[in-house]
């Protein structure tokens, strides 16, 4: 049994928590974010915020160590800011960017142009002698792990020499390839 939805959230410093009806709206330094809540309480309570469920039924269990996450990742979000960092690995891989448009060449006849949501912003930096580095920053955690993931699906790392899109820090496995 998880047992996440029962600690409470402290709120920092600059951060203001709106509870309407079904809405909680976190405000902070970086932005706003809103998310509809069900069969869950919500109470802010000197400087943190409580969550209690109504019933011990099994979908209020689930929904609400959820709704626990989803307001503590809001928090984090508007008061910090979250950031994913991803390296292409390869010759002649590529990454600029001119305003929301992120333009990638990672080995293809012809380049990636993807449009970003304005609530993120893209920054490519392009160092000699290093793998060219996109970094996505933005309030909202699964908007930045969605586009990241997008981003690197068009061209995910191979196995034998670990060419392709991968997050800082990742781990690849790798395969000898043959043995003559």
């Amino acid at each position: 049994m998880s047992r996440v939805g029962n600690s409470p959230i402290a709120i920092p410093e600059g951060v203001t928590i709106d509870i309407k009806d079904d809405e909680v709206t976190v405000k902070g330094k970086l932005g706003e974010l809103k998310q509809t809540i069900s069969n869950i309480a919500v109470k802010v309570e000197d400087g943190t915020v409580v969550l209690e469920r109504p019933t011990e039924d099994k979908k209020d269990k689930s929904k609400h160590g959820l709704y626990r996450s989803l307001i503590n990742n809001m928090v984090i979000g508007v008061s910090e800011g979250f950031t994913k960092e991803l390296e292409l690995v390869g010759v002649g891989y590529r990454a600029s960017h001119q305003g929301q448009k992120l333009d990638l060449a990672v080995g293809f006849s012809h380049n990636i142009v993807m449009d970003l949501a304005p609530e993120i912003k893209v920054e490519t930096v392009s160092e000699k002698g290093k793998n060219p580095i996109v970094k996505l920053t933005s309030t909202d955690k699964q908007l930045v792990g969605q586009v990241a993931a997008k981003i690197r699906s068009f061209r995910k790392p191979e196995p034998y020499k670990g060419k392709g899109i991968k997050f800082v820090g990742e781990e690849l496995r790798r395969k000898a390839g043959k043995s003559a």
